[in-house]
């Protein structure tokens, strides 16, 4: 999945930096980048003796925001879970002084397993099916028992008011994202659709859900787990860019999306197939929903069942912000993934359905109240 250099660095210096700091990498190097990573460009190092490793850096130029983007981060929520039974790459070292290659940067272990970008596993048994998604669930309810006092990331976030905290941010942040220009055509970004409308419902305190608080990955799902090569089992999560400590549903929801998106129409014949993959009996081994919250409370002891609908209400939403923010960075031509033209053509319709799901919500609330 490593090709072509897309965003160079300077190479001698970084050799210069490795020599002196990451005795395990012997150089020259050879560099090539991950097609994956929309926001951190993510580079593969083969070292002289052939071994691999992997570089996160943050993206170039002036960013759009000053909370996402942090490699520093996501260096220190992996070393510390090194020390617990969750899969993660060990890692070798952070480098926070720009001179070097232009930006901060880490180096991970490269792990050699397989990467599945489709989580309705097309081409896999439907024994493999069910197996690679059971371990899914379970290494994130893994991963939400963890202690943050005794890994050292009791700081790593603040201890309660989660969803409130991420609609103040995602508010700042989109408004941002909106007003970023198109380098060649001017166009702004434009808005989410019915954005205020979607802010007022989830800022309604006697709807959200109990407050909670453990680590969270921010973006756990099929695409950033690695498997083994020939075991249904997780041997590593990536991409920790958005971990903190908050709500445990959010990462619940996030890995669960696509059963959410079942009969919605994205325009790409991927993404339409994927989504008919998880309408009910259609995939052979594939799990329900019911099976996954089965599965995920039974390890970590939270059911999210009664807090399900709004979870992923907020969870459409929240990847709309997503989507727009890498509208904004294809639109400053700062976008390091390859898909990211096509991700950010699917802001307005991302927001439409989200706005359906939180009308259906809201619906169903009123009519309950009504009762």
């Amino acid at each position: 999945m490593a090709g072509p250099v897309r965003q160079p660095i300077d190479l001698a210096s970084f050799e210069r930096y490795v020599d002196n700091n990451v005795p395990q990498i012997k150089t020259p190097l050879e560099l090539k980048q991950f097609g994956f990573g929309q926001s951190n460009p993510t580079y593969q190092i083969i070292d002289a003796t052939g071994a691999k490793y992997v570089m996160r850096k943050k993206p170039p130029g002036k960013l759009l925001s000053k909370t996402a983007h942090q490699v520093d981060r996501e260096y220190r929520i992996i070393k510390a879970l090194g020390q617990t039974d969750v899969p993660v790459p060990k890692a070798y070292c952070l480098c926070e002084d720009d001179s070097v290659i232009g930006t901060a940067f880490y180096i991970m272990e490269f792990l050699d397993g397989r990467m599945v970008t489709e989580p309705h596993f097309p081409g896999f048994s439907a024994q493999e099916r069910m197996e690679m998604w059971r371990d899914a669930v379970r290494t994130l309810a893994k991963f939400h028992r963890v202690d943050f006092h005794k890994v050292g990331l009791a700081d790593f976030g603040r201890h309660g008011g989660f969803y409130d905290r991420q609609l103040k941010t995602f508010g700042t942040l989109s408004k941002a994202q909106a007003a970023a220009e198109d380098v060649d055509t001017k166009i702004p970004v434009g808005d989410i659709p019915h954005f205020d409308e979607m802010v007022d419902f989830f800022k309604q305190k006697s709807t959200q859900p109990k407050d909670r608080a453990t680590l969270i990955h921010g973006d756990y799902k099929i695409d950033n787990l690695v498997f083994h090569k020939t075991e249904p089992r997780v041997i590593g999560i990536l991409d920790w860019e958005m971990a903190t400590i908050g709500h445990p549903l959010s990462d619940f929801v996030n890995l669960t999306a696509p059963w959410a998106w079942v009969g919605r129409q994205t325009g790409s014949a991927d993404s339409d197939r994927a989504n008919e993959a998880f309408r009910s009996g259609v995939t052979p081994g594939l799990p329900s929903l019911e099976q996954a919250v089965k599965w995920y409370a039974e390890e970590s002891g939270y059911d999210p069942s009664p807090e399900l609908a709004w979870g992923t209400a907020f969870g459409g939403f929240r990847g709309a912000i997503i989507m727009q923010g890498i509208a904004a960075r294809y639109a400053r031509r700062q976008a390091s993934g390859t898909t990211a033209r096509q991700y950010a053509a699917q802001m307005g319709p991302y927001g439409e359905w989200t706005y359906g799901l939180v009308k259906r919500l809201k619906d169903s609330l009123e009519g309950k109240a009504k009762l």
